[in-house]
């Protein structure tokens, strides 16, 4: 049975909240919660969104540019949850990414500095894929604004989306804050829209707290958001279309496709169904949430069912939901999926569910108390924030792809191409010649138009890899030559390429 948001019985659980008609001036008072309130909302967001990565586990990325189909049902169980951390512990990258940067926090303080973030996550031992990738491989190898879009060809992706949740959870009704906090840690491996998919995921978790209306949520979460941003324009673009059209929220997704799946930075989205971007996977995540209604199971299932990241989706519907209901009301149908997990440590660290709890509760009184809060024993006074957009950034700027032209070469010395466009992404890999053999690594020299353009070392392990080989943006609009020579270490080691990406330049 779900539980509608005007049964809540808000009255019961010692918390004034604030209804979605709310006036602006009641934002700048304290609201009222009583502890065990509080507790039971970060509890909620945790589970809630641990129960979304595990409902979508088996369709991620399976449905690219269409949704799937409501004749399949997806499955859910009694301890699903706890299942899939024994088999399939990888899955829970939601969760253990943002435990990585909790643990820095509770072990260096909330104020630790950006290289601690830096280290812990480039050193963890668990995989990474697009801009967390790149950015590991960038950290690792010295170089300066790992997240920047001239130094990460993944800036605009999901990444830093799925990760903010803890930003909010531990800003409760303090929206600006929750930016604050991710402002070091996201620019870590994205920039503009991929950061803003955070800023705009720890919003709505932060409001989640103090509003009982998931349309509230969305709408006052977007003020974070620069309304110059393409992020901006697409969420609205989504509310707008359930405006139109309240009920059907299938023509609202093939209008998100209409504007917003052309994919512009990930080389492996560019030109093809992948679509990893952040802005139109939020969209998936607002979808979920207003056409949800406030119900558990729609929200889960549309979430989903919009496909694409079709597990991180609906873990930041499920927090946000789970955060808006608190543990104690979402419903037993989903918790019972949770049975034997909460006590289970996630892999790549030392935290369970049961744990992160207290932790997450620990670090939103601090910063409760820092914005100028009341704590006492029983009842906390959250400094409610009006939302403020963060500043403006915007990724690849005026760029359009152009065409990808398939380019394999197996073990290069020396590789030469040209094109006719203002920038390239050339897309491969370093393996071993044999696998018998321990990782190793080479070293690649660039130049562009015959002029040296810097090198790069290229690991043949998983972990340290490096998959867009070299990559150059904003060169003059003309022909371009472009050569990779392996200069070093060749060793057991081999440089393969698969494909280039040209762009050109917006008129």
């Amino acid at each position: 049975m779900e539980i509608k948001k005007s049964l809540i019985p808000y009255i019961l659980l010692g918390m004034t909240i604030l209804p979605g008609n709310a006036v602006s001036k009641e934002n700048t008072k304290l609201v009222n919660i009583e502890r065990s309130v509080l507790a039971d909302k970060i509890k909620g967001g945790w589970a809630g969104q641990t129960i979304g990565v595990s409902f979508g586990s088996h369709t991620e990325f399976k449905y690219q540019g269409t949704f799937l189909q409501d004749y399949y049902t997806i499955p859910w169980k009694k301890g699903q949850v706890k299942q899939l951390m024994d088999t399939w512990p990888d899955l829970f990258d939601d969760i253990y990414m943002d435990l990585t940067f909790v643990d820095v926090m509770e072990k260096q303080g909330i104020d630790a500095p950006v290289e601690a973030f830096e280290k812990a996550f480039a050193e963890a031992g668990y995989s990474l894929w697009h801009a967390n990738q790149a950015a590991r491989w960038n950290i690792l190898h010295g170089t300066d604004s790992p997240g920047h879009w001239k130094n990460n060809p993944h800036a605009d992706d999901i990444d830093w989306q799925i990760e903010a949740d803890f930003t909010g959870l531990m800003n409760p009704g303090m929206p600006n804050s929750a930016s604050e906090t991710g402002d070091r840690i996201g620019h870590i491996m994205c920039y503009g829209d991929g950061w803003y998919g955070g800023v705009y995921v720890g919003a709505m978790y932060s409001l989640a707290f103090i509003y009982d209306d998931v349309e509230k949520i969305v709408t006052e979460a977007l003020k974070t958001i620069p309304q110059e941003s393409s992020f901006h324009r697409c969420i609205a673009d989504v509310i707008k279309g359930y405006n139109r059209h309240p009920n059907d929220w299938k023509q609202t997704w093939f209008e998100i496709q209409k504007n917003w799946a052309e994919e512009t930075g990930c080389p492996e989205g560019v030109l093809a169904p992948l679509d990893i971007d952040a802005k139109i996977n939020a969209a998936y995540i607002v979808l979920g949430l207003l056409y949800g209604q406030g119900d558990f199971t729609k929200t889960m299932e549309i979430s989903t069912r919009a496909g694409q990241d079709s597990d991180c989706n609906p873990s930041s519907a499920g927090g946000i939901l789970g955060t808006m209901y608190g543990y104690s009301g979402i419903p037993d149908y989903w918790k019972e999926g949770l049975i034997g997990a909460e006590e289970q440590t996630f892999k790549y660290t030392n935290l369970s569910l049961a744990q992160t709890y207290d932790l997450s509760l620990k670090h939103a009184l601090k910063m409760i108390e820092r914005n100028g809060g009341n704590i006492t024993e029983r009842t906390i006074g959250i400094p409610v924030q009006q939302p403020k957009a963060v500043r403006l950034e915007q990724c690849f700027p005026n760029m359009i792809p152009l065409k990808r032209e398939a380019l394999y070469r197996n073990d290069i010395d020396t590789l030469s191409l040209t094109f006719e466009g203002t920038g390239i992404v050339v897309r491969g890999e370093c393996v071993k010649k044999d696998n018998r053999q321990p990782d190793c690594e080479l070293k690649a020299r660039f130049y562009i138009d015959g002029v040296a353009a810097g090198e790069a070392i290229f690991p043949t392990s998983f972990h340290g890899r490096r998959l867009d080989i070299f990559w150059k943006y904003q060169l003059p609009q003309g022909k371009h030559k472009i050569e990779i020579e392996v200069i070093g270490n060749k060793g057991n080691a081999l440089l393969r390429s698969w494909d280039y990406i040209v762009y050109t330049h917006a008129e």
